[in-house]
């Protein structure tokens, strides 16, 4: 006949399990949180800046006599929230009045005030080049919707916590209702816009009224090895 477990044995063993259960679970929960803690603090470090700033400048013009019209190379310098340059792009349009459009996102004043640590900021960010031309119109993203906008990334792997946010962020952005709901004082478009010719650096500043500035000087001779085109008020 075998020997039977006491059933003080049995419990003891159910409750030693169930000890390890809750500890694994309440150290999987601590560490999760640790980790959103960390991912959160990193977006709203990002947030801190009051403005965003890009540099742009004509890399290549080509005629084409098949349509007799100028191709306009730009190449965009965009910076991110702390000042550190992001990856160049590269556009090119027929033509070369060129429009940059900018977003930014308020929320409350009430948030403000309170330094909430969300709500509190504002989001600042390039979103679309191009050039009206009616059905012949030109666009680039430069920010691709409900996406985490260049700058804005936190170091290391997505996280869900991140694409969350972001994703929240642009359904509030661009819905009136949504955003009403969620105390967005306002989400303001601009898309000013000028003629980018060759020797010129066009300086563009989304500045904290939401409005973008563009300030234009002089190219330097040697731009790191860039190709860069003599001004044609220099020939």
């Amino acid at each position: 006949m075998k020997n039977k477990i006491p059933i003080h044995q049995i419990k003891k063993l159910l409750l030693i399990s169930l000890i390890g259960i809750v500890g694994c679970l309440a150290y999987f929960f601590y560490d999760q949180f640790i980790l959103q803690n960390k991912i959160l603090k990193q977006i709203i470090s990002r947030l801190e800046a009051d403005s965003r700033i890009a540099e742009v400048f004509v890399t290549d013009v080509v005629f084409n006599p098949l349509t007799n019209q100028h191709m306009t190379t730009i190449k965009f310098m965009e910076y991110d929230t702390q000042g550190k340059p992001l990856p160049a792009k590269y556009f090119t349009f027929v033509g070369n009045i060129i429009q940059f459009q900018s977003l930014v996102v308020r929320f409350a004043d009430k948030y403000v005030r309170a330094g909430d640590v969300l709500r509190g900021k504002s989001v600042y960010l390039f979103w679309k080049v191009f050039i009206l031309d009616g059905e012949r119109t030109q666009e680039y993203e430069i920010a691709k919707l409900n996406d985490i906008p260049p700058g804005y990334k936190i170091d290391g792997p997505r996280h869900p916590l991140e694409d969350e946010i972001w994703r929240n962020f642009w359904a509030y952005a661009l819905d009136s209702k949504a955003a009403s709901q969620h105390e967005i004082k306002n989400a303001q478009i601009e898309a000013p816009g000028t003629k980018f010719v060759p020797g010129l650096l066009y300086t563009l500043k989304i500045e904290y009224d939401g409005g973008i500035r563009i300030d234009v000087t002089k190219i330097p001779q040697i731009l790191e090895g860039e190709k860069v085109l003599a001004s044609p008020l220099a020939l």
